[in-house]
């Protein structure tokens, strides 16, 4: 596939954690795993710069925490075309690297309870979840992922893929990504 990008003046180059290494990308809705081309979204090109994360919060509240810890290559939500792309999430303590501890159960929970922060903090809830893709260290665990998964979504559930991979960040035995529809775009 040949993209020019002089077509695409407004995308952006991005830097994200690929099996321990950095690749640097153009967000053009690629998503990647492992290194290797997993999927292309069509007509999600041109991606505008990001809101300053204070123009999502209401007047006169408190933003809550960061999830993810300062100084990443990656941005934690970017907002194009109505819709929120979230980072994938580990089943990390907010803002640490740290996994929880107990395995697949906590950390699905505690990915679903970062997924849920980003989303709130953005001004959007899990109803307005779409679509989440699901890395798994090892396969095996996907039934007791989706045990828990489930109570995050009690009334429709979004759609969804999961798949093996390996070496997934910080040792984590899975990995969340979601896109949500954006209350704030209107519409």
């Amino acid at each position: 596939m040949n993209i020019d990008i002089e077509t695409f003046p407004r995308v952006q180059a991005s830097r994200v954690a690929v099996g321990g290494g950095l690749l640097t990308v153009a967000s053009l809705g690629l998503s990647l795993c492992c290194g290797v081309l997993a999927c292309v979204t069509v007509g999600l090109c041109a991606v505008p710069d990001a809101r300053a994360a204070d123009e999502s919060t209401p007047v006169g509240a408190e933003p809550a925490a960061a999830v993810l810890p300062d100084g990443l290559p990656f941005s934690e939500l970017r907002r194009a075309a109505g819709l929120l792309f979230l980072s994938g999430q580990l089943g990390t303590k907010p803002g640490t690297t740290e996994l929880v501890a107990g395995g697949i159960g906590p950390e699905t929970r505690q990915a679903m309870q970062n997924i849920a922060a980003v989303l709130e903090r953005n001004g959007a809830s899990m109803k307005d979840v779409v679509k989440c893709t699901v890395m798994l260290a090892d396969i095996d665990e996907w039934a007791a992922m989706n045990e828990v998964y489930v109570e995050f979504f009690p009334e429709q559930k979004p759609a969804r893929s999961a798949f093996a991979a390996s070496g997934l960040g910080f040792g984590g035995r899975l990995e969340i990504e979601c896109i949500a529809t954006d209350p704030q775009a209107g519409g």
